[in-house]
């Protein structure tokens, strides 16, 4: 019997020249979360939101992986155990979304949002912290496409928020279940 695989979980936001001290403070205590959790935490690699939330998972024992817009791996923050640079720019914000379980949304701006949309599109859970501001503030409790009929969810906390991702990948896991 093959042993069930650990989540991935996106830590989407704002890099290191935008990011406040409420976004810093609530990802780092989010990737502490899902560290605890056995979560593999996924981030952009950089700055800001990224390092903090990759910190915080270092600090529990987690592992990280880091999706860089670049092609420099030197560029990666120091908490990155796994580092992807792929050169995409932009781009990337689809493979760090493609890649993940869930997205959970701390403070961020554009990039941050392409982040939220895409997972929308996929059919992946979105979380946002409307505390950590930014787009995160913006999106919480909206409807990002019509054409689903689920909303970003809301999260007065990190813990909140992982407990809300494992509330939708154990939903999700029972109805694939009951299709087949």
């Amino acid at each position: 019997m093959q042993a069930k695989r650990r989540p991935y979980i996106l830590v989407a936001g704002s890099g290191e020249d935008t990011c406040t001290p409420e976004a810093r403070c609530l990802a780092l205590e989010l990737g502490r979360e899902l560290a605890q959790r056995r979560c593999i935490v996924v981030t952009g690699g950089l700055g800001g939101v990224m390092e903090a939330a990759s910190k915080g998972a270092k600090e529990k024992g987690g592992t990280t992986v880091c999706i860089l817009p670049g092609d420099n791996k030197d560029l990666a923050n120091p908490f990155c155990d796994i580092v992807v640079a792929t050169g995409l720019g932009h781009g990337r914000n689809f493979v760090n979304t493609n890649t993940a379980d869930a997205v959970i949304v701390v403070g961020g701006g554009a990039g941050t949002l392409s982040e939220a949309c895409f997972a929308q599109l996929l059919g992946k859970p979105v979380v946002a912290l409307p505390a950590s501001g930014g787009i995160a503030r913006e999106i919480a409790g909206r409807r990002l496409d019509t054409r689903r009929g689920d909303c970003v969810r809301v999260a007065r906390s990190p813990r909140e928020a992982v407990d809300i991702v494992f509330g939708e990948l154990e939903r999700e896991s029972l109805e694939e279940v009951k299709g087949s």
